[in-house]
């Protein structure tokens, strides 16, 4: 303790940095010295959630969540891990029994996954008293002007009018259309075919990473294969498709070149 004391000191030369902070503040909080910890830490030169944290963990330990979160949100910075606190204080909410508050204050940036879909999956799972309708659509807020990047989502949740709404809203990787086009062109005939069709849409607006020929013709089979599973006539589908690669956008050349002999009959 003596060492960081003086170290945070205002007097101190250099940027307040020891090695071994970590080290006492977690010591401190283990043996349950929360009032000496606090004390401590309010000694800091700057306001750093890595020192702060403990903070939060002892007022919490001491039963005063309310000051904890309100210490934890003060602990904000430029730099600072927003999701990090927001798991904080997440989790205190949770433990009190306050899931509905923990939900709406904290639940999409502290649930943050590797995916659009793990997320979604993360607070579902955290969350069961929320319907998973309505937390796609909070997620879908927190994210304006890329709703279709959530079309995976609604999808494994089996909101396919939902998915299709997002898939025709905003870009929406082909190739993920194209894929559950195909997986669904028998169970969900009709949501398959609005997929498949959105996939060549985007197609023909320039959208996808190094779009090929071999992904139009899988998203045009995909189509073809749903509509046959929802009674649509081939030749209505082909219709759709010629209206729109009519126009110049970016991609239409590569889909009017690669479609050609399907769109002649």
């Amino acid at each position: 303790m003596p060492v960081v004391e003086s170290v945070w000191s205002p007097n101190a030369s250099g940027h307040g940095f020891f090695k071994g902070t970590s080290a006492c503040l977690s010591a401190l909080f283990a043996a349950g010295r929360y009032d000496e910890l606090l004390v401590l830490i309010d000694k800091a030169r700057f306001k750093w959630w890595h020192d702060r944290r403990w903070g939060v963990q002892a007022l919490a330990a001491m039963g005063k969540k309310a000051e904890a979160i309100r210490y934890a949100e003060e602990s904000r910075g430029l730099n600072d891990p927003g999701w990090q606190i927001a798991q904080a204080c997440e989790a205190i909410l949770l433990s009190s029994g306050l899931a509905i508050d923990a939900y709406r204050r904290y639940a999409v940036a502290a649930n943050q996954g590797t995916t659009n879909l793990a997320t979604f999956r993360a607070i579902a799972k955290k969350y069961p008293g929320v319907p998973p309708e309505q937390i796609l659509r909070d997620l879908i807020a927190s994210t304006p002007g890329a709703e279709g990047k959530w079309f995976a989502a609604a999808k494994d949740a089996g909101l396919f009018d939902v998915a299709i709404e997002l898939a025709t809203r905003s870009p929406t990787d082909p190739r993920t259309l194209t894929r559950a086009a195909r997986d669904y062109a028998e169970k969900q005939s009709d949501f398959a075919l609005a997929a498949g069709l959105a996939a060549l849409h985007w197609i023909s607006r320039g959208q996808g990473y190094e779009i090929t020929g071999g992904d139009v013709l899988d998203a045009y089979a995909a189509v073809m294969q749903a509509a046959a599973g929802a009674g649509v006539p081939a030749q209505r589908i082909n219709e759709q498709i010629r209206a729109m690669t009519a126009g110049a956008q970016p991609g239409n050349s590569l889909m009017r070149t690669i479609l050609a002999r399907h769109l002649s009959s």
